[in-house]
């Protein structure tokens, strides 16, 4: 790899070299014998080689997984999700399966279980890859050849009919309008719909509530002088763009969203989302002041988000936003039988990229008090996005472990870990030793056997 002074490439954020394959891996403390199943996370790995403009986002997409099984922990793999440009680089055929943009990267910023396959996925308008359980790539899978274009990193699974919903959008072939994707229990899109915009804005997510599909169109859009110089990256900051936000009735058209002039700032991640008995929705979210301003290769550069509770009266079309914590917040997480359904509990990681000697807690909110917990991973020491897996049996909203990558910067060692998400103060309930570091990544699931 070519000397970089771009910090996304250096320290933990930098590549490994090999995918391994350990088994039998030792457990200090207990892991709870009804977690059967994987606990898995993508995130980017550069083949190489790179430069100092490289950006985070654009890196070869890697899965590391760890396998539970009756208490024990018995194999963690990292594997690269196929791709054209890693079977050019190993002298391979390409991956099988529809490569709808010609893509030459492959997935790296979400895995994860549904419809009895895994897939990962990457943001605007790669294919899904479909792997095998033990992360080996099987091929592209565009929903059994059901999806006509694009797809995302952030689906969201209705708890109660178990479809998938998507809001997507791929910057270098619809430059005027992203689609609203559902995906049935089959795993085959049962529907698409063109949503208009009026420019080509970064979705990385969206929302979900009882009667919404929620749009982001934010003030991070396609530069295309810089897209036509061939820039891998070109989405950069501009506020003359505005921020605002669409409800689209779920069985709704175009034109029955209501959009709402929103705060300036840019989100990454919202919380959840639900709706009032009054008419108002709640969006908790993960908010920017800006992004992709100053820092061009990565996320951190222009400042941390912080955690917002935004009500949004859709009859007077307002938004009243009220901070829940000015701490560095991300990577949020919940409860799944809660997703677009009041709530109360919520689980973040509290990033530090600027000082690599601190730690990177993980922090619990209960949002009806609006007390929270904090779980204190050491100095040094980062944690990832907190994965919440429900307790057997118990139906109690908390009732759950939290589980995550943690990060020795100083050591540069990884460990999965599991927390009783109902008693932080209990410490680790298992710590699982790995076999070499992980770098930094994006978001990963608990796919249960």
């Amino acid at each position: 790899m070519n000397v970089s002074t771009n910090p996304y490439l250096e320290g933990n954020y930098g590549p490994v070299a090999e995918e391994i394959t350990a088994t039998d891996l030792i457990v200090t403390g207990k892991l709870p014998e009804e977690l059967n199943g994987r606990y898995l996370r993508a995130g980017p790995n550069p083949l190489g080689p790179t430069n100092k403009d490289h950006h985070w986002f654009v890196g070869d997409g890697m899965i590391h997984g760890i396998r539970l099984r009756e208490g024990t922990a018995e194999w963690y793999r990292n594997r690269y999700v196929g791709s054209r440009a890693l079977s050019e680089h190993r002298g391979q055929p390409d991956v099988q399966g529809p490569n709808w943009n010609d893509s030459a990267g492959g997935p790296n910023t979400n895995v994860g279980g549904f419809a009895g396959k895994t897939w990962a996925m990457v943001e605007a308008g790669g294919c899904p890859v479909e792997l095998s359980y033990d992360l080996e790539t099987v091929a592209r899978n565009d929903f059994e050849g059901t999806l006509p274009g694009a797809f995302t990193a952030h689906p969201k699974v209705d708890p109660e009919t178990g479809e998938m919903h998507a809001m997507v959008y791929a910057w270098a072939q619809w430059l005027d309008h992203v689609q609203y994707v559902v995906i049935g229990t089959n795993g085959k899109v049962r529907k698409t719909l063109d949503v208009p915009l009026p420019g080509m804005t970064m979705l990385h997510d969206m929302s979900l509530t009882e009667k919404y599909v929620v749009i982001y169109d934010q003030p991070v859009t396609v530069d295309l002088d810089e897209a036509f110089a061939g820039k891998s990256f070109p989405m950069k900051w501009n506020p003359a763009y505005g921020n605002r936000i669409g409800f689209l009735p779920r069985e709704g058209s175009p034109s029955d969203i209501t959009w709402i002039d929103a705060p300036m700032g840019y989100c990454f991640h919202p919380m959840n989302a639900y709706d009032c008995e009054n008419g108002d929705v709640i969006i908790d979210l993960c908010i920017y002041d800006s992004m992709f301003n100053q820092d061009r290769q990565g996320p951190f550069g222009d400042g941390m988000a912080r955690l917002d509770r935004w009500t949004i009266s859709l009859a007077h079309r307002s938004i009243n936003a009220v901070n829940i914590d000015p701490r560095s917040n991300e990577f949020p997480r919940h409860r799944a039988s809660r997703t677009g359904k009041h709530y109360r509990y919520g689980y973040c990681a509290s990033p530090n990229p600027i000082d690599p000697t601190a730690g990177w807690p993980t922090i619990k909110y209960d949002l009806e008090t609006g007390s929270r917990r904090t779980f204190d991973h050491g100095p040094g020491r980062a944690a990832g996005e907190p994965v919440f897996v429900s307790k057997k049996g118990r139906v109690e909203e908390d009732a759950g472990w939290l589980m995550t990558y943690v990060h020795d910067l100083g050591k540069g060692t990884a460990e999965f870990v599991v927390i009783d998400a109902e008693d932080l103060d209990r410490g680790y309930v298992a710590r699982v030793a790995l076999p070499q570091r992980i770098p930094f990544g994006f978001h990963g699931n608990w796919v249960k056997d």
